[in-house]
This record gives structure tokens, C-alpha cells and sequence, in this order.
């Protein structure tokens, strides 16, 4: 079976962002980048099942040169190779316009399962793989935290649902998995994997190569075009009401009702 795992890079959460002067985006140039942390779990569920059915493991990203450097902790982990859509010349594009270039990417490697993280940190759509489970008319799941593949071509997974409810689906494959935390411990990466990820294909190519013209992409072709970039506004410092407790009671009250207008 060949085993397809979508991967985003995005900044560590704890780098500080910084927003550039005319608000466009963010500075990127002393920015620490890593692999999607649910991608991660993304990765591991495919190396087991890799494990079990045997077969092979593609990741594929879309992004510029530095995105190699997250694809590269994916094969360290065991994944063979990579596939990185260069997105030289796109700037702007939205969700649906990444999800048709991994999509297109994903049927010409011939992928028969597709694993994601259930949404990426950085801007927290949780769209790109339900949209390329639709372009693919593929069945789809999301935020999956129990998968179990059988040999009939099919899958049985489940999600938490709320109010401490499970939800179990049984899905026909091929089929875009999406992971959420649970699925499973993520393998770090050993130093001999580490070595052998230096050696292993990590395969460019530009969205004409996959079939979509880069002219349909970047701000053009979005859907949905974001105008700016700007960071929260500045919290107001506390209050701290001091001496003696009945009166610092009926103030609170007092504050929580005129001011802050909460009861």
C-alpha cells in the first residue's frame, strides 16, 4: 500500500511573531519553523500501518525551500520520501488552492491513504484535508484518535464527540484520515534515521508539474484573500482590590456589574 501524509511547516509556538510594518505578514527571517505538531501524529499513524501492511510512505508538502527542513524530521522518523510543491511565484493562496495542489500531487504518486493533522497551529483553518478528501472524491474523517485498518479495504476509526461520547465509523479506503492528539506517541527520530534522512528523495516540483496552473493560484485564484495581519491589542493591567473584605466584596460586585457589565 502507498501511504500519502499531508505536511504543513509553521512556526514554533514559542516563537514571538512579529508582524510586519505594513501588516502584509510576518517576519519570517529570525522565525523558528517546525513540522505541524499534529502532523506528527499524522506521520507515526502511517509508519505503523506501514509496519503492519508494508508498502510505502510519502509526505508531501507544499511551501518554499526551508519546508524541506520539516520533511526531513518526517523521513528521520522512518517515512521514505518527500514531495514539496514549490510555491515560487504563488503568494496569497488560500486553503482550497493548496488542497487542489497536494490533491493533484497525491493522485499522480498514486496514493491509496492519505493521513493530516487535524488542523495546522499557525492559522488554524482545519480545511486543507477535508477539502482534498472532496477533490479526490475520497470518503473522509476528521480529528480521528483510534484508527484500525482491516484487509478487507476498509477502516475502522473514532473521535470523541463531546459529553464523553465516541463516535465509530467504519470507512471504505482510500480515504483522508485526519489526526488528532491520542491517535498515538510520535517516534522521535533516531540518530541513524537522522543520517539515512539526508539520503532520501525529497522530490520538487511546480504546480504546472501536478496539473494546476500557477495562474489559477496565489491571490488571483483565493477564495478567501487575507488584508492584513495585526497583533491582539495590548491587555489592560488588573485591578487589585485591597482591605477590607466585605467592602473589596461589594466593589468587585459593583465593577463586574457597571463596568465590566458580566452580571
Amino acid at each position: 500500500m502507498k501511504i500519502g501524509v499531508l505536511m504543513k511547516q509553521v512556526p514554533d509556538s514559542e516563537t514571538k511573531i512579529k508582524v510586519k510594518g505594513d501588516g502584509s505578514g510576518i517576519e519570517t527571517a529570525d522565525t523558528k519553523y517546525i513540522m505541524n505538531p499534529y502532523d506528527e501524529f499524522a506521520v507515526e499513524e502511517a509508519l505503523k500501518l506501514q509496519a503492519q501492511l508494508k508498502g510505502e510512505v510519502v509526505v508531501l508538502s507544499f511551501g518554499p525551500k526551508r519546508v524541506e527542513e520539516a520533511m526531513r524530521n518526517a523521513l528521520a522518523m522512518g517515512v521514505d520520501r518527500g514531495v514539496r510543491i514549490d510555491d515560487a511565484g504563488i503568494e496569497g493562496t488560500d486553503s482550497l488552492g493548496t488542497a487542489r495542489l497536494l490533491a493533484a500531487a497525491a493522485k499522480a504518486e498514486g496514493i491509496e491513504l492519505l493521513f493530516a493533522g487535524k488542523q495546522a497551529i499557525d492559522d488554524d483553518a482545519a480545511q486543507v484535508p477535508q477539502i482534498v478528501a472532496e477533490l479526490l472524491d475520497w470518503p473522509h474523517v476528521t480529528v480521528v484518535d483510534k484508527f484500525e485498518a482491516h484487509g478487507d479495504g476498509t477502516a475502522t476509526v473514532s473521535r470523541r464527540v463531546g459529553g464523553g461520547a465516541r463516535e465509530v465509523i467504519k470507512v471504505e479506503l482510500p480515504a483522508v484520515i485526519s489526526a488528532d492528539k491520542g491517535l498515538n506517541t510520535p517516534r522521535y527520530a533516531s540518530l541513524p534515521g537522522i543520517m539515512k534522512a539526508k539520503k532520501k528523495p525529497i522530490d520538487v516540483k511546480t504546480s504546472d508539474a501536478v496539473g494546476i496552473p500557477a495562474s489559477e493560484l496565489g491571490v488571483a485564484g483565493a477564495k478567501v484573500k487575507v488584508t492584513g495581519y495585526s497583533l491582539p491589542p495590548a491587555r489592560k493591567a488588573g485591578r487589585v482590590l485591597k482591605g477590607d473584605l466585605q467592602q473589596n466584596v461589594a466593589e468587585l460586585v459593583r465593577l463586574l456589574h457597571e463596568e465590566a457589565k458580566v452580571i
